[in-house]
């Protein structure tokens, strides 16, 4: 019967891809448990733990201290259920450079929040570059081809967010759509709705927390952080002026490539950091980490020397392309070693052992794996 044998096969990959995801994807602790176990003196609809959220954020959203103070400043006061009840929750732009983690904040909240980093509606701009795309916000308008069923790019679920918890939208690489689309979102911003074009649906922002990331002015923040002139600001001791001087240039992009009530509706503008080399080996060992949990599953567990996790931060350090650089050096180095090794050994079942160790150490510039005895 191979019909049968191949369906059980193909339910048999999916229940393994979707383990996979979930180890990947959810908090290794009952974050839910905690935030519904909150007990702040002051009660309101929201029901999250500030502080535990913000912990998550900080162990894995590395070298951007201006992003993380935004967003709990935010969630402080969304908390205390104190923001207009007409407006989204909370609308912000991340711009900076590739691979400073624009994205990964919003799946690290995520994941803070309702312990599943794919908890939130995300629209990839970039799919969007069309003027007639705007469809795919707004709904067919009537006349057309699905404009009763009133299909978008939306989930009210994840808009509206569950038991006490905000919702999360990402529009994600925001300055590749066209200013049709971008356009769609002025109402979204304003009043926390969007009708649809039909007029016969509507979707509900005001329980939602609002972002969006841009690579927008990416080369222009690059030159004014490491630029020549830089060095001599820094010098000088001119942080604050330095930092009013790149938030008047980013906001001249920002009005040349969208219209003025576009950026004036926006909530916060923050400009991730470039990744330096002393972030590099902290989020080596964060990608180690990772690289744990996915190791779970044969019961195994890497450990490495500190000769290892300085080599793969500074070999793997990249200004330009940031945190996906270095993640690709570690995959190049040292999952691809490892996996050699995992392969070329006997790892002994679980009944044998609960867990091995398996240390990774240099030789000879080259990362050698073995398990102590």
């Amino acid at each position: 019967m191979p019909f049968l044998n191949d369906l059980l096969e193909q339910t048999r990959r999916d229940a393994s891809s979707s383990a996979a995801l979930n180890a990947e994807n959810c908090h290794t602790r009952t974050i839910v448990e905690t935030h519904l176990r909150s007990e702040d003196t002051l009660q309101s609809r929201f029901r999250f733990d500030v502080a535990a959220v913000m912990q998550v954020l900080r162990n894995e959203v590395l070298g951007q201290d201006e992003a993380l103070q935004a967003i709990e400043d935010v969630l402080t006061v969304v908390r205390a259920d104190i923001l207009d009840p007409r407006r989204p929750l909370f609308t912000a732009l991340f711009l900076g450079p590739t691979g400073v983690g624009k994205t990964e904040i919003v799946r690290a909240l995520a994941r803070a929040l309702h312990g599943d980093a794919d908890a939130f509606c995300r629209v990839d701009m970039n799919t969007l570059a069309q003027e007639h795309y705007a469809a795919a916000l707004t709904g067919a308008p009537p006349g057309y081809a699905g404009a009763k069923e009133g299909r978008t790019l939306f989930d009210q679920a994840l808009l509206d967010g569950s038991q006490g918890r905000p919702g999360i939208v990402l529009f994600d690489e925001l300055e590749k759509a066209s200013k049709e689309v971008s356009q769609a979102l002025l109402n979204v911003f304003d009043n926390g709705l969007l009708r649809l074009a039909s007029g016969e649906k509507s979707f509900n922002f005001r329980n939602t927390l609002v972002f969006m990331t841009s690579n927008l002015a990416a080369d222009e923040i690059r030159q004014h952080r490491l630029g020549p002139l830089a060095s001599l600001r820094r010098l000088l001791g001119q942080r604050a002026g330095q930092r009013e001087g790149l938030l008047a240039l980013v906001r001249r992009r920002l009005v040349k490539r969208f219209s003025a009530e576009f950026v004036n509706r926006i909530d916060s503008t923050v400009v991730f950091n470039t990744i330096e080399q002393e972030v590099s080996e902290r989020i080596v060992e964060l990608e180690v980490s990772r690289l744990n949990r996915r190791l779970a599953k044969h019961h195994c567990r890497l450990q490495l020397d500190a000769a290892v996790v300085g080599k793969l931060a500074s070999e793997g350090h990249d200004v330009e392309f940031g945190a996906r650089a270095l993640k690709r050096f570690i995959r190049h180095e040292l999952e691809v070693p490892l996996a050699e090794y995992l392969l070329g050994t006997r790892i002994p079942c679980r009944a044998e052992v609960a867990c091995i160790t398996v240390a990774g150490h240099l030789d000879r510039g080259r990362i050698r794996f073995s398990v102590p005895t």
